[in-house]
């Protein structure tokens, strides 16, 4: 007797028979393979996971360092930056300094060629005055005097005049 879709009964228990003795083999032989590699696989999943987190983790602390880094440099560039202002102006300021004595010297330098110049030129006056009034006096004065006693008594006259002095 055929039965359903063209099974009959002992043919539909020995084909059951046979699925449960397969299932059987690969449950004993196939599923403990299967689920070791499956594990195993899970476990080389879970690894590389685990690597990956690890090598984001490591980026993150690396990225982190080098921000700090930077900072560090820029913080550092900027002392040097300031640093070299502060030494600019600094020797801008002993440059101005150095030339204002330079000049306050020259100036001293200066002033005092002059009064040096001006002590000569009254000299050289006194002594013209001098020999003018010896010859004015041998002159006016008939007596002969020698030349060094005139200019005695004119410079001692000259010296008593305050203000000849002041010229």
């Amino acid at each position: 007797m055929e039965g359903f879709l063209g099974l009959t009964v002992p043919n539909f228990i020995g084909q059951l028979i046979n699925f449960l003795i397969l299932l059987g083999l690969l449950i004993f032989f196939g599923y403990k393979p299967i689920r070791r590699m499956l594990d195993e696989r899970t476990a080389r999943i879970k690894q590389g996971m685990d690597q990956a987190e690890a090598a984001k983790q490591e980026y993150e602390r690396a990225r982190a360092e080098f921000e700090k880094q930077i900072g560090k440099a820029r913080a550092e560039g900027q002392s040097i930056l300031e640093q070299a202002e502060q030494a600019g102006e600094r020797i801008k300021e002993e440059a101005r300094k150095e030339a204002k004595s330079e000049a306050l010297a020259i100036v001293e330098r200066t002033r005092a060629e002059m009064e040096r110049e001006r002590d000569r030129l009254i000299d050289e006056l006194r002594r013209e005055f001098i020999d003018t009034a010896i010859l004015a006096a041998e002159r006016v004065i008939s007596e002969t005097l020698n030349q060094e006693a005139h200019r005695r008594v004119i410079e001692k006259t000259l010296e008593q005049s305050a203000s000849f002095k002041r010229i």
